[in-house]
């Protein structure tokens, strides 16, 4: 039947343009990119969470728990987590992978919606009660 035929030769189109499509995408190593970035953030991201509680109490011999050390551990946890289902997404695990996206979704709103203010709230607390020369 002149219909089957068709759906086949559209289907067949249909495969050729996403092969060509994956292999422009594959050309562009957007995979080793990512890993890159990745590798920065924790490299500079994990000392940073350490530093900051640190930093804390060596200037004021206390910490002062409150939405910006709870975000930034689960900031620092989940930034751990999406980095132990790198194994996982490169054996091909697709529920690794959209573990993977969930986990930085969640990690991204954590960073804006909590670290950014509280942060800047902070530091110009810090600024304020600090004596300049």
């Amino acid at each position: 039947p002149p219909s089957l035929v068709q759906a086949a030769s559209d289907a067949d189109a249909t495969v050729a343009a996403l092969t060509e499509k994956r292999s422009a995408i594959q050309a562009g190593n957007f995979r080793d990119r990512h890993y890159q970035l990745g590798t920065i953030l924790l490299a500079v991201g994990i000392p940073m969470a350490l530093e900051g509680p640190v930093n804390t109490y060596m200037r004021a011999g206390k910490l002062f728990p409150g939405p910006h050390v709870y975000a930034g551990v689960g900031v620092a946890s989940l930034w751990a987590i999406a980095a132990a289902l790198v194994p996982e997404m490169q054996k091909g695990k697709e529920w690794a992978r959209t573990a993977h996206i969930g986990v930085n979704a969640v990690t991204f709103g954590l960073f804006a919606y909590y670290q950014i203010p509280t942060g800047l709230e902070i530091a110009a607390k810090v600024i304020e009660k600090t004596k300049f020369p």
